[in-house]
C-alpha cells in the first residue's frame, strides 16, 4: 500500500506568508506521534542576505505551551538534510546569509524528548521586501489510530 495520509497528521507551524520581520511562534504538540519531521519552505529570497541582513530560523522545544519558556534545540535533537549546519547553535537550524536565488524545502526530524515545538523566523537587518516562508510539522508514526 502506498497511502500515507492515514499515518501521518500535519500541522502549520509557520503560515504561508511573505515575511519581513518576525513571526509569533506558535506551540505545536506532538503528544502521542513517535516520529515527528519539519518541513521549511522558502521562497526567493526578497532581499539579497548577509551576515547582517539575514533569516535565522530557531526551533525551540518544551515541555508546556508557553512558547517563551521553550529552550533551544541542539545538534542532538535533530536530523537534517544537507541544508542545515553540523553544528547547532542556539537553535538555529537553517540561517539565510546569502543570496537565495531559488525556492528550496528542508527536511529536518525531530529526535528530541520534549512535547511542544515552535519554531521562530528571526529577521535581523533591513528587510526592505519579504520573503515567501512556510514551515508545515508532519506528526507519524501515531500511537493510537482514528
Amino acid at each position: 500500500m502506498r497511502d500515507m495520509i492515514t499515518r501521518v497528521t500535519p500541522a502549520i507551524v509557520l503560515e504561508p506568508a511573505t515575511l519581513a520581520a518576525d513571526n509569533t511562534p506558535v506551540a505545536i504538540d506532538t503528544q502521542g506521534y513517535d516520529g515527528i519531521g519539519l518541513l521549511l519552505a522558502i521562497g526567493v529570497g526578497g532581499i539579497t542576505f548577509s551576515g547582517t541582513n539575514k533569516i535565522e530560523f530557531k526551533l525551540s522545544h518544551g515541555d508546556t505551551t508557553t512558547v517563551g519558556s521553550h529552550v533551544a534545540v541542539t545538534a542532538a535533537d535533530i536530523l537534517a538534510d544537507s541544508l542545515t549546519p553540523g553544528t547547532i547553535t542556539n537553535g538555529i537550524i537553517r540561517a539565510l546569509t546569502a543570496a537565495h536565488a531559488a525556492a528550496t524545502v528542508q527536511r529536518i526530524g525531530y529526535v528530541g524528548g520534549k512535547r511542544y515545538l515552535s519554531l521562530l523566523a528571526d529577521f535581523s537587518g533591513t528587510h526592505g521586501t519579504g520573503t515567501p516562508i512556510c514551515a508545515m510539522l508532519i506528526r507519524g508514526h501515531a500511537a493510537v489510530t482514528v
